[in-house]
């Protein structure tokens, strides 16, 4: 796998807080959270909570939309990621930070209009009892959007079909908690007590192995795949110098869902 990696794939897990600023910095990332925003329809006077806030990365436009009129609340369970959104929006007084678990939300009933959380929910505990925390927040004609991936629908070409869908079995069985989360989430919302008007299936495809590893974390998964016994370095390492060399293309299927209470 060395020869992979020395031809452009990152090789070091990159900051939590780099990551998420990267993802959000692309084509990709401004796209969808704009159609997530535009979804939310905040007005000026809305109380909007961030689930899973991070670093505070979408607080801004949230502010934006909800003006000075409004209230802002980040809820994340990092100190570190809270410390660095309280940074990022000190100087706007309506935006809050919490340091919380969003399975246990630290709101009052019925004291939300608006909520939102992205990719979270396919790294927590338990989906559902979120869902019903937030159900719980919101106030009766309040709005939650919702983006996470499906990451069994992780399509990548290789001459070698096995590998391929040794790959995505591994990624879906093993490195993410939640993985199929993003057809899920329609059914959890609807447990939880909301209607869903809206699913928003988002594709986007890759054409530039060393830009989709920046995003998918190609070579350090499948350095993960090896060390567990899901591949061997053989085949890693036929695998990797294929996304390099040939023609690359990976797609993966992302929902946007909108839930209401």
């Amino acid at each position: 796998m060395t020869s992979a990696a020395e031809a452009g794939f990152e090789t070091a897990t990159p900051d939590p807080t780099v990551y998420l600023d990267r993802v959000a910095a692309t084509e990709l990332g401004r796209s969808y959270k704009q159609r997530m925003l535009d979804e939310l329809g905040i007005r000026p006077g809305h109380t909007v909570v961030d689930l899973g806030c991070g670093p505070g990365t979408d607080l801004v436009p949230l502010a934006r939309a909800a003006t000075d009129t409004g209230a802002v609340i980040g809820v994340d369970h990092d100190q570190a990621r809270v410390d660095t959104a309280r940074e990022r929006t000190a100087d706007q007084s309506f935006v809050s930070v919490r340091l919380g678990d969003i399975h246990a939300l630290p709101l009052a009933d019925r004291s939300a209009d608006r909520a939102r959380t992205d990719r979270v929910l396919q790294h927590v505990e338990d989906p559902g009892a979120v869902l019903t925390e937030v159900h719980r927040v919101l106030r009766p004609g309040g709005r939650l959007v919702m983006g996470e991936p499906d990451w069994e629908s992780l399509a990548i070409d290789h001459p070698d079909s096995g590998l391929s869908r040794a790959y995505t079995q591994y990624v879906t069985d093993e490195v993410v908690r939640n993985a199929r989360i993003g057809r899920q989430l329609p059914r959890l919302a609807t447990t939880a007590g909301f209607a869903v008007p809206a699913v928003l299936p988002v594709t986007p495809v890759f054409r530039d192995a060393v830009e989709a590893d920046k995003i998918l974390g190609l070579e350090r998964t499948t350095r993960r795949a090896v060390t567990a016994g899901h591949l061997t370095k053989e085949a890693a390492r036929r695998w990797l110098d294929h996304l390099l060399s040939g023609p690359f293309l990976a797609s993966v299927t992302f929902y946007i869902v909108v839930a209401a209470s």
